[in-house]
């Protein structure tokens, strides 16, 4: 037998084998790391979205329907009109002051497709302005 020349009959096909055993495994680890950044993003931009809309609703002329309003834009604007469904905003306390909370309640779904997701809710909050 020459040395180099060719691999032995008993290790044929044992690349295949490998590739297929650590393919099994791998895959559902970057399927599972791509669902959560997927529900991360999502989570981050309904809340950075809800907070503006409180924002919003907190000014001196503002309304809770102008705070979900602007919420809704947001979310439809950042990522996809399916997550602005379930808006709402409503006077409250905020640290034992007057203002306005928005809140938002989304499903994010497996992978960004379809089945069984994952169920946000998150709030926004701001203390209302006084009138001069």
């Amino acid at each position: 037998m020459k040395t180099g020349a060719t691999r032995p009959q008993i290790e044929r096909g044992a690349a295949v084998v490998d590739f297929v055993l650590i393919m099994v495994l791998l895959i559902p680890i970057v399927l599972g790391v791509m669902q959560v950044a997927l529900v991360m993003h999502v989570r981050n931009t309904i809340s950075a979205a809800a907070s503006e809309g409180a924002r919003a609703a907190a000014v001196v002329d503002g309304n809770p329907s102008l705070g979900a309003e602007r919420t809704r834009m947001l979310i439809r604007t950042a990522i996809a009109d399916r997550y602005a469904n379930q808006v709402s905003a409503g006077f409250g306390q905020v640290g034992g002051a007057p203002g306005t909370v928005v809140r938002v309640h989304t499903e994010v779904p497996a992978l960004g497709l379809f089945g069984p997701g994952v169920s946000l809710s998150v709030e926004g909050h701001a203390v209302r302005e006084d009138p001069p």
